[in-house]
């Protein structure tokens, strides 16, 4: 069984792990800052925050990686899941986005479906590595 990196339990392929980076919540000084600056509604802008932040997991090793994005996969499968869902923030919780943009993104599906597209890219040797291997074994 896949354990999760930073506590003793199973690991579940959670999609903020690809979202949660830009949280700036206690951060606006300094990750708010950085961030404000791309728009994530823009493709060359979100192709950028994406390779530099949401697939800049190093706490992952190649086994999660893959498990997550067969999570996004299926996901993405399903025409009636509610990816804007994933970026709203209720008011009790301890989050916020850098801009305005990210409460209300034109297409979070889209945001999503690039996450995909560039995980496959970005991680292509730990994705093959992990799917040559038996999971009975993780």
């Amino acid at each position: 069984m896949l354990r999760d990196p930073f506590v003793d339990e199973e690991f579940e392929p959670d999609l903020m792990w690809f979202i949660g980076a830009f949280n700036v919540y206690d951060r606006e000084e300094t990750r708010g800052i950085e961030l404000e600056v791309y728009d994530p509604n823009d493709k060359k802008d979100r192709a950028e925050l994406i390779g530099k932040y949401s697939l800049n997991l190093g706490c992952l090793s190649y086994r999660h990686k893959l498990v997550l994005v067969e999570s996004l996969a299926d996901k993405l499968t399903d025409k009636s899941f509610d990816f804007q869902r994933l970026f709203e923030i209720d008011e009790d919780q301890a989050s916020s986005w850098p801009r305005s943009e990210w409460y209300e993104l034109e297409n979070p599906r889209e945001f999503l479906q690039d996450v995909y597209t560039l995980a496959q890219e970005f991680w292509k040797e730990d994705l093959l590595k992990a799917s040559l291997e038996d999971r009975s074994t993780w």
